[in-house]
Order: C-alpha cells, then structure tokens, then sequence
C-alpha cells in the first residue's frame, strides 16, 4: 500500500525573472485525470472530511498555507504544512484527509481520476471499518 508522502516539483529560476515549477506523470504516482482548485475558503474552515476507494490525488498550495491531516486505512497518521508552490502531498486511496487554509490560500488539486459520488467515504466510521476487511 501506498502512503501518503511530500513531494518536491524542481523550481527552475531566479530571483529575479521569476520560476516555474512542472508536475509531469514521469515525476507523478499516477497519470492526471482531472485537475481543480480551491479557493476563498475562510480561514478556521476545516474542509475534507472524507477517504476516497479508487481515487489518488496531490495536493498543492499555490498561495498561502495548507495544513493537511491524513490517516491511512490502517491507521497511520500523517501531519503536513503546504506554504510554497514547489511542494505537494499525495494522497493515496484510502486515506482520510482534512485540510485547514490560511485566508489567502489557494489549493491545486492533481487527480487520478474523473469525479465520481460513489469513490467517496463521507462517513468516519464506515472509514475505519475499511481497516478490518
């Protein structure tokens, strides 16, 4: 099983014409399905609260502050701080996730597959019952 873990986009550049950071799927866990952003949240909202079955996914903050909280299926728990664009977290199947944002934070969102209702668990408890199947 995979687990969750940071990774580090190359920032091609300098301070003074700017940089570029590329996710390209020989870098990637998977091949990108979808991609969509967050933004505008207010700050102290906790969003996530929900696994999914089939889906992988990297989280990255193109501004601002995300903390990220991950516990795996089988109950390990995993704390990270998104604050610049040249990192990202995946996030493998299976994983409860929840995610604080500072005001100004904008979240990318690299997806392993299309949206699909029924690939989430919304429910905590049918969550951990996941661990003993």
């Amino acid at each position: 099983m995979n687990t969750p873990k940071l990774i580090e986009f190359p920032s091609i550049g300098a301070p003074d014409l700017g940089y570029i950071s590329v996710a390209e799927n020989p870098n990637l866990p998977f091949e990108v399905k979808r991609i969509y952003w967050t933004y505008h949240t207010p700050e102290g909202v906790v969003r996530g609260h929900h696994a999914h079955l089939q889906l992988e996914q990297i989280l990255i903050a193109m501004a601002g502050t995300i903390h990220l909280d991950i516990e795996t299926v089988s109950g390990e728990k995993f704390n990270f701080v998104l604050d610049h664009p040249s990192k990202g977290v995946y996030i493998p199947s299976m994983s409860w996730r929840t995610m604080k944002y500072s005001h100004n934070a904008v979240q990318i969102c690299l997806a392993s597959v299309e949206y699909d209702e029924s690939d989430y668990i919304r429910d905590f408890n049918e969550f951990k019952e996941g661990r003993q199947s």
